[in-house]
């Protein structure tokens, strides 16, 4: 009888550790992991991208990060499914993007402002540049309404009545007080260098490829675009996307206010957070 009795009592045993090794394959498979690919500019978008990994790690999210040193080929990556994600333009970029394109790329939410800035190694005020000088812009026309705001607010230009400045172009200057020369022909990358070999009086360059460039946009620029600015960067995704669960983790942790306190700490001012 107690031989019985004992066999019975390793049985059950037995089945107890059989369910609980049963109960540990469940638990493990349960937390799949998801993997995302985000195309995006090297600084800030991309730093900020390796700053949320872990915190998307721990969510079931494995973020990869493909970096790219112009604003052309992240969004064809993404309308070709190369991307899951793209976070490296502001709203009237990605609608001019579209326009031009016949594409459906979305906004999936803003991040972080970038502040356009005006450099200039011989002078210190937008008010000191002498008459006929010529300022440096890059050829990316959804940057040009920035850079008429600028100077707008500096008092040295005015735009003709009922033009909206977000789809402005140069044309669209009224009257321009120096008679300034707006030089509108080099890829957004190479105007740091310019700037460095002293081109010209003034070149206006984006706050990513300053800071890449060692730049410090709010002590080193003479004027900067202000943080009421439209023209936040935003993660752009496909149509339909936005609903993603890994896209709604990725947006939470990138809206997060830890995120953007962080944003704030790391830049000092040269990239400001969205909130």
């Amino acid at each position: 009888m107690k031989k019985k009795r004992l066999v019975s009592l390793l049985s059950i045993a037995a089945a107890s550790v059989l369910l609980l090794v049963g109960c540990g394959s469940k638990d493990s498979s349960s937390q799949k992991t998801t993997t995302i690919t985000v195309g995006a500019s090297a600084n800030p978008h991309a730093k900020i991208l390796e700053h949320v990994k872990p915190q998307l790690k721990k969510e079931g999210i494995n973020l990869k990060v493909k970096v790219f040193d112009d604003y052309v080929m992240p969004n064809k990556a993404l309308a070709s499914k190369e991307l899951d994600a793209n976070y490296f333009q502001h709203k009237p970029f990605l609608n001019n993007w579209n326009k031009k394109n016949k594409g459906s790329l979305v906004n999936a939410g803003g991040v972080h402002l970038e502040p356009i800035g005006v450099y200039s190694k011989k002078y210190k005020n937008l008010k000191d540049l002498p008459q006929n000088s010529t300022v440096l812009v890059s050829s990316n026309v959804a940057d040009y309404g920035r850079v008429l705001q600028i100077f707008k607010d500096a008092g040295l230009i005015t735009i003709k009545k009922g033009v909206n400045l977000e789809t402005a172009t140069f044309d669209d200057i009224a009257t321009n007080k120096k008679n300034l020369k707006f030089k509108h022909t080099y890829e957004a990358k190479l105007m740091p260098k310019l700037y460095e070999s002293n081109e010209a009086a003034a070149t206006v360059i984006n706050a990513n490829y300053a800071v890449q460039a060692g730049l410090n946009p709010p002590k080193d620029s003479i004027a900067l675009e202000k943080k009421s600015s439209p023209y936040v960067n935003v993660v752009a995704v496909r149509k339909g996307d936005t609903k993603k669960p890994a896209i709604k983790k990725l947006m939470k942790a990138l809206q997060s206010n830890s995120t953007q306190n962080w944003i704030k700490k790391q830049y000092k001012g040269g990239v400001l957070p969205a909130k």
